[in-house]
């Protein structure tokens, strides 16, 4: 299963979507891992820009 972002939609948001077969509980457990992926470089930032 991968992953990846689509083109935003009319309102900007972007969108997502998975490709390959997987169950709602790996899907969830994909987002879960980016989200913790996203908030580590946004601490990371963080750390480098208060230095």
């Amino acid at each position: 299963m991968s992953f990846s972002f689509t083109d935003p939609k009319p309102n900007n948001e972007p969108s997502f979507s998975f490709t390959g077969p997987a169950d709602v509980e790996e899907q969830l457990q994909t987002i879960t891992d980016l989200a913790h992926e996203i908030l580590r470089l946004v601490a990371e930032i963080r750390r480098q820009t208060c230095n």
